[in-house]
């Protein structure tokens, strides 16, 4: 099983952290304790940039939570086709080439779901398997991957697709002055990813290996779910759409758990942490980042790629790991024969890890 390729696609609707933070403090000024609060923890998040779906002046004008998820449906479904597009072309496949589909998003719902509606769009093949997965935010785009190898090691000459998109400026709430909100309203942008998984015995997997095709395996992956940590982080949903659940204890269970997670993975691989060579890991937030890396003693400017990926774009939740898998695809491919760990951490609170093989 190989990740073939990654395409991404943003909204045309990018802006400066500072920009963009003014216009939350004017939307929710009646409601901030003190707008110096905004801009420090703003500050604070390592994001220049983000990415939002719709103009700047739209944010906080919707009116309850159906007026926002139409909106997130017809974004999701723009950014997704795009994305794919992205991801198929340059290997030189088309969406009839794909077998099963993957959907994960944590910032809206729709039913029919988003990779139905694509299907009818884009020409997907009539027999294709469809898994849209809801829920496990963050984490989301590392599992994603996990499900689709499972899927093309029961089917080896098929091909697999994940396809992440999050809009999170639509979760943004006006009337929520929480620590929590504020923090995720400067931290959280939109985006979307989609990844092809070639089984071993396709044609991609078959070709040499080259700078142009990199194709790293998967060797395994890990799902690791810690009880009783529900609290952490989520959402709470009611009329007005998705209130953010984010604790700031998630750096410290990163930094209890991700070492002993990490190790009995490759443990269970005959490897060691000397034996990986890079580390792909979700761009979760400064604090986040910092408590993995001192959890794994990594060396100096080991996330390089994620922290890049914040600062650029802010966390894209799913998204995210994808498009720090995207940059070493394009620039920073492992070595013949070197190991890479992928990994991502979200709700439950749990964390998804794949061992790749260059």
């Amino acid at each position: 099983m190989r990740i073939a390729s990654v395409g991404t696609a943003f909204p045309p609707h990018r802006y400066p952290q500072a920009v963009i933070t003014q216009a939350l403090k004017d939307r929710m000024q009646d409601t901030l304790p003190s707008p110096a609060i905004m801009d420090r923890l703003h500050a604070n998040c390592g994001v220049e940039y983000r990415h939002i779906m719709y103009p700047l002046d739209s944010l906080g004008t919707l009116n309850g939570f159906g007026s926002a998820n139409d909106l997130w449906i017809r974004g999701a479904l723009e950014l997704g086709q795009a994305a794919i597009e992205n991801a198929l072309g340059p290997v030189g496949l088309t969406p009839g080439d794909i077998s099963a589909i993957f959907f994960t998003s944590v910032t809206g719902i729709a039913c029919p779901s988003i990779d139905a509606r694509l299907a009818n769009i884009m020409s997907f093949p009539r027999d294709v398997k469809r898994t849209p997965i809801f829920g496990l935010g963050c984490v989301a785009g590392a599992a994603g991957i996990s499900r689709a190898v499972d899927y093309v090691r029961a089917y080896p000459k098929q091909y697999a697709i994940l396809l992440s998109v999050e809009l999170c400026s639509l979760t943004w709430q006006r009337d929520d002055a929480s620590m929590a909100h504020i923090v995720a309203s400067g931290l959280f942008g939109d985006g979307a990813a989609a990844v092809v998984i070639a089984g071993e015995e396709t044609e991609l997997a078959k070709r040499p290996r080259s700078t142009k095709n990199p194709c790293p395996r998967v060797v395994d992956t890990r799902s690791t779910f810690y009880p009783d940590t529900e609290h952490l982080m989520g959402w709470k949903i009611n009329h007005t759409g998705f209130n953010i659940v984010l604790s700031a204890d998630v750096p410290q269970l990163v930094r209890n758990e991700l070492r002993s997670t990490a190790e009995g993975f490759l443990e269970d691989n005959n490897l060691t942490m000397s034996n990986i060579c890079s580390y792909i890991f979700h761009s979760g937030g400064p604090k986040v980042l910092q408590a993995m890396e001192a959890a794994l003693e990594l060396p100096p400017n080991a996330l390089e790629s994620s922290y890049n990926s914040l600062r650029q774009r802010g966390n894209l939740s799913s998204a995210s790991v994808l498009t720090v898998m995207q940059d070493f695809l394009k620039n920073k491919p492992g070595s013949p024969g070197c190991y890479s760990m992928m990994g991502a951490m979200g709700p439950a609170f749990c964390s998804e890890l794949l061992l790749l093989q260059w």
